[in-house]
């Protein structure tokens, strides 16, 4: 497994938009078998500050994989907006340095 980051910088005045286009764009993430799972962060500090984070099967899986499937082609018309917006865009291998709680 990978984890993808992604950093935005959003205007304040599109930070509704934005949110509603990558909840589209879930759709396309939902339908492939490739990723196993997203969220959308915004900072409470910088409001303008987005982070997205993509756990992927593998490079492969996301490259190869998801970027040649019909489901990118549907997910890169939501977010093409904010290509321009994007501050970092990463791969990170997973560490079993984790612990997710749920209230």
């Amino acid at each position: 497994m990978i984890v993808e980051y992604i950093r935005y910088k959003i205007p304040s005045a599109d930070a509704a938009r934005f949110e509603q286009d990558y909840a589209e764009a879930g759709r396309s993430l939902d339908a492939s078998p490739h990723c196993l799972g997203y969220e959308l962060a915004g900072c409470l500090d910088e409001p303008q500050s987005y982070i997205l984070r993509i756990l992927w099967d593998s490079v492969g899986g996301h490259m190869q994989g998801f970027r040649g499937s019909a489901e990118f082609r549907s997910f890169f018309a939501a977010i093409k907006p904010y290509v321009g917006m994007i501050e970092e865009m990463r791969h990170y291998r997973a560490t079993a340095v984790q612990r997710t709680k749920t209230p």
